[in-house]
C-alpha cells in the first residue's frame, strides 16, 4: 500500500543543520519500525526535544551525540495499528498509555514511544487529559506546548515539518511562543506554564507578547496538575546551567505561589549581609553559582527559606537566628508535598540545616570539631562545602577572598585528617560483639551506651588503637557501674 500523505508542509533540513552522529545511530535502529509503518501505509515522524536539539544544540552546549536517547515518534496510525506493528518487532511492549494513543516498545535495548496524532485538552476540574485522535501531523504539532517543540522530522526522508516556524523562533527571534493562543495551550496542560520557565532559562528566550500575562491570569490552574509532574519539571529547571531567568519568571508571574510559596516570600526580606535588595535575589545568585546537580541546586534554592519566619530586630539591625534549623523543617515539608523521595528530602534538608556550620570556623576549630563536621555532613560533605562557597555573594572582594581562604584551609585540614583517620567512615574502634566480650555483658541497652561512649571518644580524640580504647572502655564501665550502684535511681 502506498504511504498516505497527510498534507503537512515539509522542507529539507536547513542548510546549516547537521544531523548528529548519535541521532543517526538511533535513526538506524528505528529503521525496521519505519519500514513496517511505511509498508502498512502509515506515516511516521520524529518529534520532541530530539528534533529541536538536533538542529540547534542543547542548553549549556551539551552535545546530543553524548546522550543515551530514547525516541519519541508520532504517526497517523491509530493505537490498535501501532500495537499490531510494534508487536511484531518489540522485545517488550508497554500499553499503559494506549488510551492516550501512546504505545511504548523496547527493541535491542532501545526504547521508543509511538503516539497517534492527537489533540488533547484538560477538563477544568480534572488532572486527566481528554484525548481525540487525528491523522494530520500539523494539527498534532499545533497542540504542542511551544513552537520550538512543534517541529517534526518525517521518516525516513528526514524532511522538516515546521508549520509554526519554531526554528525561526529558536534561532533568529529568540522568542518563546505557543502554536495556539497561550490561553488555549495552557488550558490543554497547565504544567506548560512551569515548562515555559525552563525554556526561557535553558535557551535564552524572551516570552512572546501575551505569554507572561496568560501565566499570571491562569497560574491557579497549576493546582490541578499532579505534584509528581510539577516536581519533575522543577528538577529540569534547577539543573540548567543557569536557571536564574526561569526562577525569576515563576516568581514574577505568581506561578511559584502555587507550588513553592517559600520562594516569593524571600522577596520581602531585606538582606544586609549579602547586600542584595532582598533574600530572593541572593538565593537565585547562589543557585546559579553551584554545580548543576539536583541535590545541591535544591539545597541552594531552599537554604534561606527560614529567614522570613526568624526575622528579628535588635541593636545590630535585622537578624535571622536559627533560620537554618527552621529552614530545614520547611524544606522537608515542601519537598514532601512535591512527592520527592524520602532520601532526596533528607539530603536537601540536611544541607539546609548545616549550611551555616562553617561560619564558626573563623573562631578556630579543633580536630574534634572537624571530625564532627565531617560526621554530620557524611556523604554530603563535598556538596556542603560547595554550597558554603556559593553562599558568599557579597561584592566586597576582601570578604570573598577571606571566605575562600578559610574554606581552602578547612578542606586542606579535612583532607589531612581523612588520610590519617578515615573520616569518611567515622565509627567506634570496637564493634558491639567486641564490647560484649570485653565487658562480659549480653545484648541490650548497655551495649548501646558503650558504643555511644566509644563514638564520642573517637570524635574527641581520633584513632587511639584497640588496646587504649579497650582500657578506656573498662574504666568508663567501672565508673558507670560505681555511679549506678551509688544512685539506684
Amino acid at each position: 500500500m502506498k504511504a498516505k500523505s497527510d498534507g503537512a508542509a515539509s522542507i529539507p533540513l536547513p542548510s546549516g543543520a547537521v544531523v548528529p552522529e548519535r541521532l543517526k545511530v538511533l535513526l538506524a535502529e528505528a529503521e525496521p519500525l519505519v519500514e513496517r509503518f511505511t509498508a502498512a501505509g502509515w506515516r511516521l515522524y520524529l518529534v520532541g526535544g530530539t528534533v529541536r536539539d538536533a538542529l540547534v544544540g542543547r542548553p549549556g552546549g551539551a552535545p546530543l551525540d553524548d546522550l543515551d536517547l530514547d525516541l519519541d515518534l508520532t504517526t497517523d496510525a491509530p493505537p490498535d495499528e501501532i500495537e499490531a506493528i510494534a508487536s511484531a518487532l518489540a522485545d517488550a511492549l508497554w500499553l499503559q498509555g494506549k488510551r492516550f494513543g501512546t504505545i511504548g516498545l523496547s527493541r535491542k535495548g532501545r526504547r521508543f514511544e509511538v503516539t497517534t496524532h492527537r489533540a488533547e485538552a484538560y477538563d477544568p476540574a480534572s488532572r486527566k487529559p481528554e484525548v481525540a485522535f487525528g491523522d494530520d501531523v500539523a494539527a498534532d504539532l499545533a497542540r504542542r506546548d511551544f513552537t520550538v517543540n512543534a517541529m517534526a522530522l518525517s521518516l525516513p526522508d528526514l524532511e522538516l515539518v515546521d508549520p509554526f516556524d519554531g526554528l525561526g523562533d529558536l534561532v533568529e527571534r529568540r522568542v518563546l511562543r505557543t502554536p495556539m493562543s497561550p490561553e488555549a495551550s495552557f488550558s490543554d496542560d497547565p504544567l506548560r506554564m512551569l515548562r515555559a520557565a525552563r525554556f526561557i532559562a535553558g535557551y535564552s528566550l524572551v516570552p512572546a507578547d501575551g505569554l507572561t500575562e496568560a501565566v499570571r491570569a491562569m497560574r491557579e490552574r497549576l493546582g490541578i496538575v499532579a505534584p509528581e509532574r510539577v516536581r519533575d519539571e522543577l528538577d529540569k529547571l534547577v539543573v540548567l546551567p543557569d536557571p536564574s531567568a526561569g526562577l525569576s519568571f515563576v516568581v514574577t508571574t505568581g506561578l511559584a505561589e502555587q507550588f513553592l510559596p517559600e520562594l516569593p516570600a524571600l522577596a520581602l526580606e531585606q538582606d544586609p549581609i549579602h547586600r542584595h535588595k532582598d533574600v530572593l535575589a541572593h538565593t537565585i545568585a547562589v543557585v546559579a553559582k553551584t554545580s548543576p546537580e539536583k541535590i545541591l541546586r535544591l539545597a541552594a534554592l531552599f537554604h534561606d527559606v527560614g529567614k522570613p519566619r526568624t526575622r528579628a530586630y535588635g541593636p545590630g539591625g535585622v537578624s535571622f537566628h536559627h533560620h537554618d534549623v527552621v529552614g530545614a523543617r520547611m524544606t522537608r515539608t515542601r519537598l514532601s508535598a512535591l512527592r520527592y523521595p524520602a532520601a532526596v528530602v533528607e539530603d536537601v534538608a540536611r544541607l539546609v540545616e548545616l549550611h551555616l556550620r562553617f561560619h564558626t570556623y573563623s573562631m578556630g576549630w579543633t580536630d574534634s570539631a572537624l571530625r564532627r563536621y565531617a560526621r554530620d555532613a557524611g556523604e554530603l560533605l563535598g556538596r556542603l562545602n560547595e554550597l558554603t562557597r556559593a553562599d558568599c555573594t557579597t561584592r566586597d572582594e576582601r570578604k570573598v577572598q577571606e571566605l575562600a581562604r578559610r574554606m581552602d584551609e578547612l578542606e586542606e585540614r579535612l583532607q589531612a585528617l581523612a588520610e590519617r583517620e578515615e573520616l569518611d567512615a567515622i565509627r567506634p574502634e570496637l564493634d558491639g560483639e567486641q564490647v560484649m566480650t570485653l565487658l562480659g555483658i549480653p545484648p541490650g541497652r548497655d551495649v548501646g551506651r558503650a558504643l555511644e561512649f566509644l563514638l564520642e571518644l573517637r570524635l574527641e580524640e581520633g584513632l587511639l588503637g584497640r588496646d587504649v580504647v579497650a582500657a578506656r572502655l573498662r574504666t568508663w564501665w567501672s565508673t558507670l557501674n560505681g555511679a549506678d550502684a551509688a544512685d539506684p535511681h
